[in-house]
């Protein structure tokens, strides 16, 4: 009644002299700018009812009609009181007498009556709205574990009385600085740091149109995202150093709840945002493959990671935190049920997280091993993404040897890269200083022989090994012209590869290949197509490494260009 008392006293009173209404205010004047920001504060009592929700009867139709209304009401007063005052005083006689309004009125006192309640109705608004959210930030955990008290509440209406205190301390404190024209710029930026991340949240929301946005009163998302640039701009325009520093305390409070990973049922937008950006991608990498931009997509078929470990870390070091790699673990039929299934896929995530491997995780169940692996490849994926790599241990039991080979067959039939890894595991991966290749042209398996060590180069483990690419010729006037053809190539292809050729003089490729890479860290072999006889030849191959340090055995997908991934 008091404001309505001095609005009206206002209204009815006369001008002090003739005027005319200067826009522009007076020469030397306070910069708009600075003005809003003192002024800004005045109009913030619009959230007094968000901040309050809790204790609404109808929060969903009160918060709405309420804020609506404010702003409606707010707007009108603050738009129509500039033009009275400029039409019944000038510019001038305005900025010298801050309490001009007692002589325009048509009863004075009724301006410092109107004064007194609108001071007094923000102060009840924020000591009635602050405490609350204090209350609530510190039982959602939000809160250091030290202010976990100012969770407490009084009585039956669970009243925030510490809350009100420690509220009541920070303002007079504040009021204790005795400078409004200090704080309220303070303020300002408080608040339209707030305001704009209103904005941006409600703007996402709407973006995404998340099932659980589900808004009474519907605001388009290109409005919320105006108002987060609104926001933005003004704050850079009253204070550009104060908005940086506003920004860099957002950004440090985020980081810090963020390591603190609440356990609460807010849900979290990001995860909204990353499922629109992978349904982009997904239908962006069905158009068609890109061979300039290829990587592995791994699928480790290596049962528990605890006991292969080395195909793991094999696999994250070829992906290095920039491709996809599936950890899989294959389970006899009907030792896990689905939800069993489920939990034990979150122990090896967590399992990789705390070992710094950034890897998916799959497990089913088959009959079999090799039965499994085969159902994995045929339905393991999501649209165009699905894993055109598969990397597994070697199988040195004779009696599995067939269904082993015809796995790989499976495979190579199926489009798919096939690494086998044989280790030492008396040297494990060495001091990860040389990698050996032993080539035997472009177009087969060597592109992606030249790729894998490339990649495996990139970790940074491996950052200082040497890659020696090595070709066995039966003679000496085979080894020049050899010798130059590979220098050409790895000029052109820019990879950082040195050439070596290796002249036979009778002696078998096995006695070369122990004798030549016998120290080596890491041995590339490629592998023959499946055939008729590829248990055989896989049995052979076996022998032929059995005493080498740890290899890879490289069996290249068909019909996919490897060399145009090296080409310039």
């Amino acid at each position: 009644s008091a404001i309505v008392l001095s609005l009206f006293s206002l209204v009815f009173g006369s001008p002090l002299e003739s005027t005319q209404i200067e826009p522009w205010g007076t020469p030397g004047g306070e910069s708009f700018w600075r003005v809003f920001a003192v002024f800004f504060p005045a109009v913030t009592g619009i959230m007094a009812g968000v901040n309050m929700s809790g204790d609404l009867k109808d929060p969903v139709r009160s918060i709405p009609t309420g804020t609506l209304a404010a702003v409606g009401t707010g707007y009108v007063i603050y738009m129509l009181l500039p033009i009275l005052l400029a039409t019944r005083a000038d510019a001038a006689t305005l900025v010298e007498d801050p309490l001009i309004m007692q002589q325009i009125a048509f009863w004075g006192p009724a301006i410092l009556l109107g004064v007194w309640g609108s001071t007094l109705s923000s102060a009840i608004g924020s000591i009635l709205g602050a405490p609350r959210v204090l209350q609530a930030l510190a039982r959602d955990g939000v809160l250091p574990r030290w202010l976990s008290f100012l969770g407490k509440g009084s009585g039956a209406d669970d009243e925030p009385r510490i809350g009100t205190a420690v509220t009541l301390g920070i303002v007079m404190v504040a009021v204790s600085v005795g400078e409004l024209d200090l704080i309220a710029p303070v303020l300002t930026m408080f608040f339209l740091t707030t305001y704009l991340v209103l904005n941006v949240s409600a703007g996402i929301e709407g973006f995404l149109k998340s099932p659980s946005f589900r808004p009474m009163f519907k605001v388009h998302w290109t409005l919320s995202a105006l108002g987060a640039l609104g926001c933005l701009a003004v704050m850079f325009l009253i204070n550009p150093v104060a908005t940086l520093a506003a920004g860099g305390v957002s950004a440090a409070i985020y980081l810090w709840l963020e390591r603190r990973e609440l356990n609460t049922t807010w849900g979290d937008v990001r995860r909204g945002i990353w499922m629109v950006l992978l349904r982009t991608s997904l239908l962006q990498l069905s158009h068609g493959n890109d061979t300039k931009n290829w990587r592995p997509n791994i699928l480790v078929l290596s049962g528990a990671p605890t006991r292969r470990w080395r195909l793991v870390e094999l696999a994250n070091a070829l992906s290095h935190n920039r491709g996809l790699f599936t950890i899989t673990s294959i389970l006899p039929s009907g030792s896990r049920d689905i939800a069993q299934q489920a939990e034990l896929e979150k122990t090896l995530s967590a399992y990789l997280k705390e070992r710094g491997v950034q890897a998916l995780v799959r497990i089913m169940t088959a009959p079999d091993p090799f039965e499994g692996a085969q159902r994995l490849i045929e339905i393991y994926g999501l649209g165009s993404l699905m894993p055109d790599t598969v990397l597994l241990g070697d199988s040195e039991d004779p009696r599995r040897r067939d269904r082993y080979c015809q796995l790989i067959t499976h495979l190579h039939q199926a489009q798919r890269n096939v690494l086998i890894f044989h280790e030492n595991l008396e040297r494990g991966m060495g001091q990860r200083r040389q990698i050996d290749i032993w080539w035997g042209g472009l177009h087969t398996n060597g592109g992606l022989m030249l790729i894998l060590s490339d990649l495996l180069r990139a970790d940074i483990e491996w950052r200082s090994a040497t890659v020696n690419l090595k070709l066995m010729v039966p003679d000496e006037a085979a080894a020049e012209g050899t010798q130059a053809n590979l220098d050409k190539l790895t000029s052109e292809l820019r990879i950082d590869a040195v050439p070596h050729i290796i002249v036979g003089h009778g002696r078998s490729f096995e006695e070369i290949l122990r004798q030549s890479s016998g120290q080596s860290d890491m041995v590339i072999l490629g592998m023959a197509e499946p055939g008729e006889h590829f248990s055989d030849y896989y049995e052979r191959l076996q022998a032929r490494i059995a005493d080498l340090p740890s290899t890879i055995l490289v069996l290249a997908a068909p019909n996919f260009a490897f060399a145009n991934v090296l080409m310039k």
